[in-house]
């Protein structure tokens, strides 16, 4: 069966996290839910890896193995008329540093729980930028944010 994402992301910002690697549910549950101020399309956290040639004098094929990874990473979030709604856009300005937080595959408005899987990212922010006004859509705006250490997509919520 497969796995529907709508409603089962949820996206949030921390201050701080004392371990990525097993971030406290107290930790997860005290950063700002940025969850229904996200655009549908509007999370990236994409990985590359960068090639490095092993290929020798003698080879007659050229070889590459897995070399650094990285990520480009943003938000783009919808703007707001009130201080809650509009949160994510005051927060997330350039210099501000962080902790994105990225869960998949369980209801979005579920109180995140030990042993549940998490994305952790730390991060900085660049500048925003404000999405061009369009016909029948709100206003946006997208955050970059710069991966400033190695982050732990796959750790585990601990009590």
């Amino acid at each position: 069966m497969d796995l529907i994402n709508d409603g089962m992301t949820k996206v949030c910002w921390a201050t701080s996290i004392a371990n990525i690697n097993s971030p406290t549910a107290a930790e997860c549950n005290a950063a700002l839910d940025f969850t229904t101020r996200v655009t549908p399309d509007g999370l990236k956290t994409d990985p590359s890896t960068a090639d490095v040639d092993n290929s020798s004098l003698a080879s007659t094929f050229d070889t590459k193995t897995v070399g650094r990874i990285g990520f480009d990473c943003e938000l783009t979030c919808k703007k707001g008329t009130t201080t809650p709604e509009n949160l994510p856009f005051t927060t997330l300005k350039y210099g501000v540093t962080g902790y994105l937080l990225v869960r998949r595959g369980v209801a979005y408005n579920t109180a995140f729980a030990a042993g549940q899987k998490v994305e952790v990212y730390p991060v900085i922010c660049g500048e925003p930028m404000n999405i061009a006004p369009a016909a029948n859509e709100v206003a946006k705006f997208t955050s970059p944010l710069k991966v400033t250490d190695q982050p732990n997509t796959n750790a585990t919520v601990a009590a």
